[in-house]
């Protein structure tokens, strides 16, 4: 019993001996526990840096990228042992860093010449700024240019609106009733078999087709009544049938002011390329509006001081003109042959009363009158007695600041220019403005880099 006693005490003992060998092992290599805190301590021998715990700075080891390139990144330098070094790099060196590396000194050497240089290339930089800003300043006159060019149709585009589309298998009589109804004044064709837009109708279809057909008030204008928009289109338009004019949402606003007086038109529908459907359909009064609310931020160019008379914007020559008694049909034919889209109505002493425009067409359809023209403007014009301010004017002397102030919060497509008498000498048009600040000095300009 006694002997059986002795060989446990001898088991106990050297196994406490074990523990307490282990646990001075432990102390000897973590002294305060650090490791079991996720921290590295610097191993006191390279044969101690296997027995480090994982962390994730470890993963270093397994890059390619060298030691020596990993201490220079650190600041201010490390002493490397954070990083863990493979045992085969750590057994050949001693773990303490020694000058030896200096790839940490060689950059900072290599830099110090870098703020001597970046002086010289800043004031170069700076110089080329301010010739920069003297030449836009200089070049004022195309301010309006550079601002249509940078901005998309799509930014003039409303969040809401209302746009009408008819099927060309639509009566043209219901399509002009349509358009009444619905406020607007022109809607894009849709063609079922094309499956695509293939024009408009405006206001001056519904013209075209009053000139071209009214006998008298007796006579019933039967193709009103019963042509289909096809019909008509392929009438009148056989000998001058041109494809739709459209833009991109993501052309610029350069190129629908360009657009629209190239071609002469009043609208230009907006069309999605991709989806193929009609999104909005521009006019000179919407470009106008966004270009005005603008203005006041921009540098205002010199011609915007200038009156009409220097600038020479406007139509003032062989003026066409009607009277208060004049019949409609007469008016309608005026429209047809001269192409023009308002008439001035002048009284007997030649003072300006009034004026009919194509819009005001329409309301013969509205009001169902279209089959009697023989009526006078002034009969036809007492529908819009009631809200009708006047003709808004302007004269010759005023700047063209004041005139697009005037034009845009009118929100009108014309102003008739009168003298002191209120005697017609001219009209100036919502083309005539874009013309002057958009592609007038676009045309300048082009001229100007042709010349250097």
């Amino acid at each position: 019993m006694s002997q059986l006693m002795r060989r446990f005490g001898s088991f106990r003992g050297s196994k406490k001996r074990k523990e307490r060998c282990k646990i001075l092992e432990r102390r000897h290599s973590d002294p305060q526990g650090l490791s079991a805190s996720g921290l590295s301590s610097s191993p006191s021998t390279p044969t101690q840096v296997t027995k480090q715990p994982t962390f994730p700075l470890e993963s270093y080891k397994h890059e390619p990228e060298r030691p020596e390139t990993r201490i220079h990144c650190s600041s201010p330098p490390d002493t490397g042992q954070r990083f863990s070094l493979p045992p085969s790099q750590s057994a050949a060196k001693p773990p303490i860093m020694t000058p030896a590396p200096c790839a940490t000194s060689k950059p900072a050497a290599a830099a110090a010449p870098a703020p001597l240089q970046l002086p010289a290339a800043s004031e170069g930089m700076l110089e080329k700024l301010e010739l920069e800003d003297e030449a836009l300043e200089e070049s004022e006159s195309d301010i309006y240019v550079r601002f249509m060019r940078s901005h998309k149709c799509y930014d003039i585009v409303p969040t809401s609106s209302k746009l009408v589309v008819f099927d060309t298998t639509l009566q043209v009589k219901k399509a002009f009733f349509a358009l009444v109804a619905n406020g607007v004044r022109a809607a894009p064709l849709w063609e079922s078999k094309k499956q695509s837009f293939v024009g408009m109708l405006t206001i001056t279809d519904f013209i075209n087709i009053l000139h071209r057909y009214y006998k008298s008030p007796m006579v019933q204008i039967y193709e009103l009544e019963e042509h289909k928009i096809e019909t008509w289109r392929e009438l009148y338009l056989q000998e001058t049938f041109k494809p739709l004019v459209n833009i991109s949402p993501d052309a610029s606003l350069f190129d629908a002011v360009y657009s629209l007086i190239k071609n002469k038109i009043h609208r230009l529908p907006v069309i999605d390329p991709v989806s193929g459907n009609a999104l909005y359909i521009l006019t000179h009064k919407r470009i106008l509006k966004f270009l005005q609310l603008f203005m006041s931020e921009m540098p205002k160019p010199a011609f915007m001081k200038k009156n009409l008379d220097e600038l020479g914007i406007g139509t003032y020559h062989n003026i066409a003109f009607i009277h208060p008694d004049t019949p409609i049909i007469k008016a309608l034919n005026i429209f047809v042959e001269r192409r023009i889209s308002a008439l001035p109505v002048v009284d007997e002493s030649g003072k300006v009363v009034d004026i009919y425009s194509k819009f005001d067409v329409i309301n013969l359809a509205a009001e169902k009158t279209y089959n009697n023209l023989d009526i006078t403007v002034t009969q036809a014009l007492q529908h819009r007695s009631q809200y009708f301010e006047g003709v808004v004017k302007c004269s010759m002397l005023e700047t063209l600041e004041t005139i697009v102030d005037r034009i845009v919060k009118a929100e009108v497509h014309r102003l008739v220019v009168v003298n002191e008498a209120d005697s017609i000498v001219g009209i100036i048009s919502l083309s005539d403005i874009l013309q002057a600040l958009v592609l007038t000095p676009a045309g300048a300009k082009q001229k100007e880099n042709e010349s250097e």
